[in-house]
Formats: C-alpha cells, structure tokens, sequence
C-alpha cells in the first residue's frame, strides 16, 4: 500500500489540516527559503500534531550535530538529506542517530538512477527539489531501496503517479494555493490515496 508525505508544512493550520485527514508522514523543511521552518518553529508546531502521523526533517548539507539534536529529542522521526550529502557524512549520522533516512537523488537522465547509498528509502525529485516540476516518470527503475516518489505530484497527475511502483508520494506544492497549504486540495489528494487503495 503507497504511503503518503505532505511536505513543508509551515503553521498551526497546516496541522490541524493533516491531523484530520492522516497521511503518513508530514515533512518539515530546514532548508532553503519558501518553507525553511526554525528549530523553535517546529518543536512548536510539533506539539499539536497528531502522534501517529511520522515527521520527516528534511535537510541540505546540514551539520550533522543539529540532525542529532532534533532526532534525540524526539522532534523528528525520520532524516531526509536534500543536498550534497555524501555516504562518508551519511556514515558520520548514523552514527549518531538510530533512525530511518532518506537520501534524496536529482533525476536528470537514467544514469541518476545509478546512484547508491547506505540508506533506507531514496527519494527521487526533480532538480534541487521544491521545484513543483516532475521528472520523467518513465525513467523510473526499481531501486535497491524503496522509494518516495517527489515532484509536481498534484491533483491532475496524481493517477498516474500511483501506477509507478513507488514506496510513497511526496507531495507539497500540490497541495497549495498562493504557496500556502490548501486543506481541500490535502483531503483530496489523501481521499484519492486512501480510496485508490482501500
């Protein structure tokens, strides 16, 4: 059964969004500048939001001491790497932390899925992520790891994105309107998920 992932959740309403219509997973983004969240702004955030939805750190090249801190008090569930991340700094976390990561690839050609790490899931994206944009989907090769399926995931492709055979959607942007969580468009697209299979 696909999993599903809304990604860069941002305020109060975002959680009571999720809180009531339960995906999977909800991301909480420390990167970047559209849905960079602060350490006070999620240990807050975190607070009402349901335990039994699991929260994704999602990271760029990120001090491996700040990963630590967030999983060790319980902010975080799982440890998503968005950036240059390579398997020595993978090593040197996991190390420290005893929890689920996920490594995100760049798809540009079918050579990206070439790409190996000592992770637990891969997340494929299009570009640098946050991009709204898909890639290719008929690129997509079973990995030797299971996969969060990323970009541009929306309303009107969401379909077809449950036919690859994927661990997980990530969704973010396809679920905004004017670059805030629409709480409609996030009941749908969980609906259809949960629907689809039932």
């Amino acid at each position: 059964m696909k999993k599903i992932k809304i990604c860069g959740l941002k305020r109060r309403e975002d959680i009571e969004y999720v809180n009531k219509y339960q995906p999977d997973y909800i991301g909480f983004v420390f990167a970047g500048k559209k849905r960079k969240l602060t350490y006070d702004q999620v240990v807050d955030l975190k607070k009402y939001l349901t335990s039994s939805i699991q929260v994704v750190g999602v990271f760029v090249n990120e001090d491996i001491s700040f990963v630590e801190k967030l999983v060790k008090e319980h902010v975080i569930d799982l440890v998503q790497l968005h950036g240059q991340e390579d398997q020595k700094y993978i090593q040197a976390l996991k190390e420290k932390v005893d929890v689920s990561i996920i490594k995100a690839i760049q798809i540009k050609n079918e050579d990206s899925f070439n790409e190996h790490y000592d992770v637990d899931y891969y997340l494929y994206d299009h570009g640098t992520g946050g991009t709204g944009e898909s890639f290719d989907w008929s690129m997509l090769k079973e990995g030797d790891k299971p996969v969060f399926l990323a970009g541009g995931i929306n309303l009107l492709n969401i379909d077809d994105a449950l036919k690859k055979n994927v661990y997980a959607l990530d969704v973010s942007s396809g679920v905004e309107t004017d670059g805030f969580k629409d709480e409609k468009k996030i009941k749908k697209i969980v609906k259809i998920l949960q629907k689809k299979l039932a």
